[in-house]
């Protein structure tokens, strides 16, 4: 009995081992992902990816309309006319620069909304589905090239994937743990991928790599679009300054400070060509 537990438990011990070495195969084979061309910056990391895009983009789809039905029904959803011609007007620039760093970006289902509310937030879910708070207008007073910022930042978080690929690492990390060789999270349901994406979009931070290559790719985006890109280093300055009882929720998402605002100082020269280009045109 004892040689057969030793026995047993050795098979048992080698199983797990195999599937976890298993699953480090398939982490391993899954990051190879380029989502985005480099642009002038020269945004290149491969990305590794554990669930479809479409899946991600069906549940994104859900969870931004779960939010539009619940900022209408509270009379909330594009109640100023004014700041939603605004919104409008500097998204449409921007979109059509998306073709830059992604040739299918010009078929994604685009929507842009503006929902009353005190929080100092925007964002842009899988697929294109924008979103800015007038907290945030109200709050920062925004240029049309600052707020051309914000929303070029939050466009390139999804021309990056970056919500598929936090899932995807999320998964990696759930398999790893479970030493099982099968991505249970890449089975999951719309309604659940809606859950994860809302929860992903909401509550947790970006990494700080994916938090640059946002502001990159939304700095080329707006340069390309005739906006200045000198207007990003003056947004994140008057972001670092928004306060009072505690940081802005864009800020609990968007982690600000002072080698941001350098990295953007440095990056500026290599848009401005684009800027002037566009400017003339």
């Amino acid at each position: 009995m004892r040689t057969g537990g030793r026995i047993a438990g050795r098979a048992s011990g080698l199983i797990r081992a195999l599937a976890i070495g298993a699953v480090a195969l398939l982490v391993t084979a899954c990051q190879s992902v380029q989502t985005t061309q480099p642009g002038a910056i020269g945004v290149n990391r491969k990305q590794m990816m554990m669930v479809s895009a479409e899946k991600v983009d069906e549940g994104a789809k859900v969870a931004y309309d779960q939010e539009v039905s619940k900022a209408r029904s509270a009379g909330a959803l594009n109640s100023n006319k004014l700041t939603y011609d605004r919104v409008q007007r500097i998204s449409q620039r921007l979109i059509p620069q998306t073709q830059t760093f992604r040739p299918d970006a010009k078929s994604w289902s685009w929507e842009v909304n503006v929902q009353t509310s005190e929080d100092v937030n925007a964002y842009c879910m899988p697929g294109g589905k924008i979103m800015v708070y007038t907290g945030l207008i109200d709050t920062v007073r925004p240029t049309d090239d600052e707020l051309a910022a914000v929303i070029g930042h939050e466009i390139a978080h999804a021309l990056r994937e970056h919500s598929r690929e936090r899932l995807s690492r999320a998964y990696a990390e759930q398999m790893v743990l479970a030493g099982v060789a099968v991505a249970t999270g890449a089975e999951s349901t719309t309604m659940q991928l809606a859950s994860q994406i809302s929860a992903v979009t909401f509550t947790l931070p970006h990494s700080r790599e994916q938090e640059a290559e946002a502001d990159r790719i939304g700095l080329e985006l707006m340069a390309r679009a005739g906006y200045d890109p000198n207007a990003a280093v003056t947004l994140w300055q008057k972001m670092s300054k928004v306060g009072g009882g505690g940081p802005p929720e864009f800020l609990s998402t968007h982690p600000s400070g002072e080698s941001r605002i350098k990295d953007l100082e440095k990056n500026v020269p290599r848009v401005l060509p684009l800027y002037h280009a566009a400017a003339k045109e």
